[in-house]
């Protein structure tokens, strides 16, 4: 679902835009086959070029996306990597999106054998000369709170 508000005299809520929910939608689309292909340049396409980036591996935070970084990790894979997104919540003001929801990781990482883990995704975009880019992303799981600080990978939506 898409929500668009408009600041004026008085907020009002307008009826979402159909072809920005699809092209919103599009980009993790793509995002998703790109990963299933292992192909770094397209993962990484859709990226502003300072794309603020709050994800699973150290550092806590980076700017942009490494296409090399984003390779070398793909090559640490066996076959196919599925990347799910379920139950996104899409709103949009103007240039702005920003959406949540959940993401499954999934596959066979070398030596490690099968994984499937589900993360909690927050994805903001910005519309720039008609395309929407990635401007900030933070991918998270909860821990355990029973003080093993053990990450609470099992966990489904």
């Amino acid at each position: 679902m898409v929500r668009t508000e408009t600041t004026m005299a008085t907020t009002s809520l307008k009826h979402p835009s159909s072809d920005d929910e699809a092209a919103i939608r599009a980009v993790f689309e793509r995002v998703g086959r790109a990963h299933r292909s292992k192909d770094a340049a397209a993962i990484v396409a859709p990226y502003a070029a300072d794309a603020a980036i709050f994800d699973l591996a150290p550092p806590l935070s980076h700017r942009g996306i490494d296409r090399q970084g984003v390779q070398a990790w793909l090559d640490t894979w066996e076959g196919p990597i599925d990347l799910e997104t379920r139950d996104l919540d899409i709103t949009v003001d103007g240039n702005l999106a920003v959406c949540h929801g959940f993401s499954r990781l999934s596959g066979t990482k070398s030596g490690n054998g099968p994984v499937s883990i589900w993360l909690r995704a927050t994805v903001s975009l910005r519309r720039t000369e008609g395309v929407w880019r990635i401007v900030h992303e933070h991918t998270s799981v909860p821990f355990y709170m029973d003080g093993s600080f053990r990450a609470a990978v099992d966990l489904k939506p």
